[in-house]
């Protein structure tokens, strides 16, 4: 139930590749260097006790706690100064507090972005820009997407498509994106299965496209970022939860959540970033009221000399 919304959260609010004296990712508005190449790990931790069950928010005692945690190796390469290669690689462990249901763990999916930066315009203290990301995403383990909520995944192989613009002045910034997320269908390991109102006699599961859209706005210099994050997931098509009944990976699975980023790089050595994030679930429907925070630490460096300002 909550493993979309939380692999969603991951992808577009909280993974963090970095720029010397910047973090980036495909939610953001701020590129790599030309040959530049930073990579690091983050953690993040995602609890919920009380979920929307379609409509209805309420807690179920045979769950307890739900909580989820993952360790994500990231890279982030500049192609160009204005085009960008991010990838990145989970480790994901769940657990319940309470009830028989085990958690699971494992590596979940690999993901990959191109960022393109194809307008950028500056006047006096103003500036503005226009982004485009294309991303792909696909289970690198074989793990089993239909034991909501404890599986790791939803097993989907994903293409999302994103549009973006910055408008900046001086060092506030305000960034608005809205992305499009086609998913592919499932396999699941039994004959039929129950949603919408009605049995499926199939072991196909028609997996409904995403919609995100995301407002970020605060304060961005040379050594801090510091961002407010609201964001919106909805999805189109599946069926809610049935009444005492396990999630399944086609519902329908709506969120709303805010949030905060804050990242700082050493001045006395810019070549590593810290970074740090909070997000609350304000609204949902078929999704978990989480609370998540986590952090990271990344390395940057230049993988040419000709590159490296140092050595100009």
């Amino acid at each position: 139930m909550t493993k979309y919304f939380f692999r969603i959260m991951i992808c577009l609010t909280a993974i963090i590749p970095c720029t010397k004296g910047h973090a980036q990712t495909d939610a953001d508005a701020i590129m790599t260097n030309k040959n530049q190449l930073c990579n690091g790990f983050l953690y993040n931790y995602s609890s919920w006790d009380h979920y929307w069950e379609g409509g209805l928010k309420r807690n179920n005692l045979n769950l307890g706690t739900v909580s989820t945690q993952s360790v994500m190796y990231m890279a982030n390469y500049g192609i160009t100064n204005n085009l960008n290669l991010i990838a990145g690689l989970p480790y994901v462990w769940t657990k319940a507090s309470d009830g028989t249901l085990a958690g699971m763990k494992g590596i979940q999916d690999i993901s990959a972005f191109l960022k393109w930066r194809f307008f950028n315009h500056k006047t006096g203290n103003n500036s503005i820009a226009v982004y485009t990301v294309g991303g792909f995403s696909t289970p690198l383990s074989n793990y089993t997407p239909d034991y909501q909520p404890l599986s790791i995944g939803l097993g989907s192989t994903n293409l999302t498509a994103k549009a973006m613009l910055d408008y900046r002045y001086k060092n506030f910034t305000i960034t608005g994106s809205a992305a499009y997320t086609w998913r592919s269908n499932l396999t699941i390991d039994r004959d039929a299965y129950y949603e919408d109102n009605q049995i499926h006699f199939t072991d196909k599961a028609e997996m409904p496209d995403v919609t995100n859209l995301q407002l970020r706005a605060g304060y961005r210099s040379k050594y801090l970022v510091a961002e407010g994050i609201l964001n919106q997931m909805t999805t189109h098509g599946g069926g809610d939860i049935t009444r005492n009944n396990m999630p399944f990976p086609s519902n329908r699975m709506n969120a709303t959540s805010a949030g905060v980023f804050v990242k700082y790089t050493i001045p006395a050595f810019t070549h590593l970033e810290l970074v740090g994030m909070a997000n609350y679930t304000l609204d949902g429907r078929n999704a978990g009221q989480s609370t998540s925070y986590g952090g990271g630490i990344f390395y940057i460096f230049y993988l040419s000399k000709k590159s490296n300002p140092a050595y100009k």
